[in-house]
């Protein structure tokens, strides 16, 4: 069996041909402008409820819930893929990407029955973006606790 030796330098040229270059302003601004959106859409609703009489952090709550459950339907209707084609990151404002990671494994292993499909995949792509949260956020509420009461 031959192997084909190729440098890092070679490599790289025959890379740079084979990907079209990025154009990155372009995706920086479409990625600014629909994080943006995503973003007044849920003031708009934190806005609107307020209008109505609820309190700030029941808006806030209610603007949160809009927003994943809006992402989640447009994952199962297979309009969000197509939105995060054209506007890149700016989907993966935080609570709109997370409601995407949960729902795509599970609409994507639903032919497999709702345990072994559903229920065991669900959480493939978005269960260590939970493990380091958790994770992250009890260390630094450990040393915000030690960092308070040396005081």
């Amino acid at each position: 069996m031959s192997s084909i030796h190729i440098s890092p330098k070679e490599y790289e040229k025959m890379t740079r041909q084979a990907v079209p270059p990025s154009p990155v302003l372009r995706d920086c601004a479409l990625a600014f402008v629909t994080g943006g959106a995503i973003c007044c859409l849920g003031q708009l609703v934190t806005d609107t409820m307020m209008r109505f009489g609820f309190s700030e952090d029941t808006s806030k709550t209610a603007a949160s819930i809009a927003l994943i459950a809006l992402a989640a339907v447009l994952t199962g209707l297979g309009l969000f893929a197509k939105i995060a084609k054209f506007a890149g990151a700016g989907t993966l404002v935080p609570i709109t990407g997370f409601s995407n990671a949960i729902v795509s494994p599970a609409v994507e292993f639903k032919s497999e029955g709702h345990v072994f499909g559903i229920g065991a995949n669900m959480f493939k792509i978005a269960g260590p973006v939970l493990v380091f949260g958790i994770s992250a956020s009890v260390l630094y509420g450990i040393v915000y606790w030690m960092f308070s009461t040396v005081q």
